[in-house]
């Protein structure tokens, strides 16, 4: 069966936020697990999860993120979405395969 053409296909697992968070922001602004939890008003555990890649981020934790780094919510939630994504279709493969596409579909 071909992949229908707007089927995510990446040879390798998306970056979680947490990972990018924890090698990429963290070091370069010299912030610790504690310092970051402090900084976002979160719990030190709910911190630790998100750099450890044990927890998933939410619309509200990517508009914390964004304005502690002078980033988007959006460039948070699409690290997010890439990954959920791939999951996903990780996931549930074969089921979504046996959709047979429409191939022209009136809307109403």
């Amino acid at each position: 069966m071909t992949e229908p053409r707007n089927m995510l296909i990446v040879s390798r697992k998306p970056t979680h936020p947490g990972e990018v968070l924890r090698e990429e922001f963290m070091p370069d602004c010299g912030l610790t697990v504690s310092q970051l939890a402090r900084r976002l008003s979160i719990s030190r555990q709910s911190a630790n999860e998100l750099v450890r890649c044990r927890r998933s981020v939410s619309s509200d934790m990517a508009l914390r993120l964004s304005r502690l780094f002078g980033t988007s919510p959006e460039y948070w939630l699409n690290l997010q979405r890439n990954v959920d994504l791939w999951d996903s279709l990780d996931l549930h493969r074969d089921d979504i395969e046996r959709i047979e596409p429409l191939s022209w579909c009136s809307a109403g």
